[in-house]
């Protein structure tokens, strides 16, 4: 979790941050492409925090497994921080499979500033660049419930942005996702 105080261009007026929740099957890039932004962020003088779900599952969410009822309640707690850091000024970047619906649906909910970036990459893609073999064992079933080969990855039927880190470099979906912010941040001071 990486943080830097300042306001600047990607800050609001009333002092909320926004949330974006970087959602897909893993290694299709979220954790990257988030990392990325990171930079031109904090250059900017932003507030901002990367949430990784690998890292916060090992920290606040020890002892839960991938059950639905389980992930449900990862995601609460994911959602629960997101939400105290944004009632700050912060921009949260949440790295998160996030493979339900119902999971990113609740985090709208409870989420004023919520964004869902959906970083879209085939299966096969997913894959080909799994260098812990994870995919792998999930094919052999020596792990259950992984998402996309024993357990679904829900499409997101609407969301706010769509990276394809397959066709786009790291470097586009970025400047992709700043102009978005500033966009996002302009309308937002114009209410």
């Amino acid at each position: 979790m990486e943080s830097r105080s300042g306001g600047g261009r990607f800050m609001n007026n009333d002092n909320t941050g926004l949330i974006l929740w970087f959602t897909g099957l893993s290694g299709a890039g979220k954790t990257t492409t988030a990392r990325a932004l990171l930079e031109p962020l904090r250059a900017s003088g932003a507030r901002v925090e990367l949430l990784d779900g690998d890292e916060l599952r090992s920290i606040i969410s020890r002892g839960l497994g991938f059950s639905r009822e389980d992930r449900l309640e990862n995601i609460s707690r994911i959602i629960y921080i997101s939400k105290l850091l944004a009632r700050n000024g912060v921009i949260v970047m949440v790295s998160a499979i996030t493979p339900y619906r119902e999971m990113r649906e609740l985090a709208r909910r409870e989420l004023p500033g919520f964004v869902e970036v959906f970083v879209d990459c085939p299966l096969s893609e997913c894959e080909r660049r799994d260098v812990k073999g994870l995919y792998a064992k999930a094919r052999k079933a020596e792990i259950p419930h992984f998402t996309g080969i024993g357990d679904p990855y829900e499409l997101p039927e609407h969301p706010d942005i769509v990276i394809r880190t397959h066709t786009q470099d790291v470097e586009s979906n970025v400047s992709m996702l700043l102009d978005y912010i500033s966009l996002r941040l302009e309308r937002s001071d114009a209410v």
